[in-house]
């Protein structure tokens, strides 16, 4: 069947069963399935960190003392 055959009711399902007639409960358990595959999207996310929480900031150097040490304290050493 090409897709000039199609009605526009198959042509905006996002499956079709092409053998075989399955029951209602099937076609059910195959769409909470399918909805569930394509939500999770194969991966899954990563919470969001905020800098406040953020592990890396245990790494950065000591910020210096001394006069003027606020202008200096982000600057790459």
């Amino acid at each position: 069947m090409s897709v000039e055959e199609l009605t526009p009711q198959e042509r905006r399902a996002l499956f079709r069963v092409v053998r075989g007639e399955p029951t209602d409960e099937e076609l059910a358990a195959l769409t909470v399935v399918l909805a569930a595959a394509a939500s999770a999207g194969g991966a899954k996310e990563q919470p969001v960190r905020d800098r406040w929480s953020d592990p890396t900031a245990q790494f950065r150097r000591p910020i210096q003392v001394g006069p003027d040490a606020w202008r200096t304290a982000f600057w790459p050493r």
